[in-house]
């Protein structure tokens, strides 16, 4: 079974291992296919068309199956490969080791906002940007230069006690937990994090930066946290809504995964620090 650990906690080995694995998919085109795809689809919602991956409930379920996709070609490379997760809450500054040269390399230079280090730096002829928005081939950041903070633990444990799901208009206008996790109402949780990084980060094109990988592996486990803590809310909507994937609608762009495939993370992988499980038979 695949553990995701916190980037933090990985040996050196364990990072050069997931970098390198990064490098072969982006040298034979499988990684610029996942960029397509997520920008195909974050283009392509908004609050008055058939949503799925962004701004409506489906936000974490399509995610976790774009993951959970993205770590079986991890694992083809490698096999002993597993996506960490990055815990902003903790390692909140530019500073913090995930940022290394021996890692995902630091911001960008202060005139184009090229990364300069590390596996990714454009001058390694390793990591350029096929999949674009602006013509520019090289990785962007500039980390806490758009915002200055990233979310703390505080505003996420406001997030996590929320006890519903979602709800109408099930959009970036909605209530609940998914919404404000996102990041489109309250503390701004998500979609702070990808401002705060910067660059293609804050771009559709977002996966063209390994730490969008890292990012969401961290989403994902604030959804198993919540899931634990709530075991007796489901996702919603169950049936019958308008321009909404609901919990057994398919999800584009597969066409035989639904939300309810996807709830249960642990048929696919666990976490170094697992939530307590749900109460036995609970539909969530």
């Amino acid at each position: 079974m695949t553990v995701r650990k916190n980037q933090a906690t990985l040996t050196a080995a364990e990072k050069k291992s997931f970098t390198n694995a990064l490098l072969e998919l982006k040298r034979t085109g499988v990684y610029d296919r996942f960029v397509t795809t997520h920008n195909g689809f974050i283009t392509g919602d908004t609050d008055n068309g058939d949503r799925v991956g962004h701004r409506s409930p489906s936000f974490l379920p399509w995610h976790r199956r774009f993951l959970i996709e993205f770590e079986q070609e991890l694992q083809k490379v490698d096999p002993a490969v597993a996506l960490p997760y990055w815990d902003w809450t903790a390692d909140r500054t530019s500073r913090s080791s995930l940022w290394a040269a021996d890692f995902l390399g630091g911001t960008g230079r202060a005139r184009d906002g090229q990364v300069m280090d590390g596996p990714f730096a454009y001058s390694t002829g390793k990591w350029d940007m096929r999949v674009q928005v602006d013509g520019r081939p090289y990785l962007r950041r500039a980390l806490g230069s758009a915002v200055a903070q990233l979310p703390t633990k505080a505003e996420v444990d406001n997030v996590l006690a929320m006890p519903e799901y979602d709800m109408a208009p099930w959009n970036s206008a909605s209530g609940g937990f998914r919404n404000h996790l996102e990041g489109w109402r309250g503390a701004n949780l998500h979609n702070r994090v990808h401002v705060w990084v910067g660059g293609q980060m804050g771009t559709g094109v977002s996966p063209n930066d390994p730490v969008f990988w890292m990012h969401h592996a961290y989403v994902d486990k604030l959804w198993a946290d919540w899931q634990a803590r709530h075991p007796q809310s489901p996702y919603l909507p169950a049936a019958g809504t308008v321009n909404v994937v609901d919990l057994h609608d398919t999800m584009r762009p597969w066409g035989n995964v639904t939300p309810a495939d996807m709830l249960d993370h642990r048929k696919f992988y666990t976490f170094d620090t697992e939530p307590a499980a749900p109460a036995s038979g609970t539909q969530r």
